[in-house]
């Protein structure tokens, strides 16, 4: 076994763009083996020679039974081992619920929770020998909702409840942890200033903010931390708001 396979990994799963891009570039930066999978093949093979060095690309829709296993194999057979499974894949369909289709439903439900199941379902076993972890991309939405979001909300909301059932089942050997994101700028967007002056901590939030949070919960100092949500969104869901 070579050196490279004493090197901590990641299996980072949107990690085209967004918020996927950000936790596997401060990942690789850090000085992790980075896989980074993407249903956009060419992005994410853009992206990951835009890092280069330890960053590797695959295409996969994780939904998918069979292209979540091929993907926990890859990293296996790239790295030698795996140390993290960051489950940040998801899309949202927007429709009033009378016009949306059973298979938009399941489609939503298949990538944003479905496939956090098969990935860990699969990885379990080197999770296991690295004693490592699980972080899950939720979202504030799994506590609030804006019209015409019900499987964009049910898929984030069982994304909470299944991590804590996986620090259950898993722990003490694998822990596993919940981001749950609001606002977060994710396509450099014309912002106004009261899009920024609404949140208590004054500004939107950055997908660099839930990378540096995504690697704290990483660190194995943090070993007495499991089955937790963390919500990163300038304190916006604690903000009483009245219309006058």
């Amino acid at each position: 076994m070579t050196d490279s396979h004493h090197r901590r990994s990641a299996l980072v799963t949107g990690a085209a763009r967004g918020i996927g891009a950000a936790i596997a570039a401060r990942l690789h930066k850090d000085g992790w083996h980075v896989l980074l999978v993407d249903i956009d093949a060419e992005a994410v093979a853009r992206y990951a020679a835009e890092l280069g060095g330890s960053a590797h690309a695959m295409a996969a829709d994780v939904g998918d039974e069979a292209d979540a296993h091929a993907a926990v194999e890859r990293a296996r057979d790239r790295f030698g081992r795996l140390d993290a499974l960051v489950c940040n894949a998801g899309f949202m369909i927007r429709k009033p619920i009378a016009e949306l289709t059973l298979t938009e439903w399941s489609g939503v439900l298949a990538t944003n929770l479905t496939s956090t199941f098969l990935l860990v379902r699969a990885a379990e076993t080197l999770l296991r020998q690295a004693e490592g972890s699980v972080i899950t991309i939720a979202s504030t939405r799994a506590h609030m909702s804006e019209p015409d979001t019900e499987s964009y909300a049910a898929s984030k909301g069982g994304l909470v409840a299944l991590t804590h059932a996986l620090a259950i089942s898993l722990g003490p050997s694998i822990r596993v942890n919940c981001i749950s994101p609001g606002w977060i700028d994710t396509k450099n967007a014309s912002l106004r200033q009261e899009d920024h002056a609404q949140h208590p901590a004054g500004r939107v939030g950055r997908p660099a903010d839930v990378a540096a949070m995504a690697a704290w919960l990483l660190d194995p100092a943090q070993g007495f931390v499991t089955g937790a949500e963390f919500v990163i969104d300038g304190g916006m869901s604690r903000k009483m708001i009245y219309i006058d």
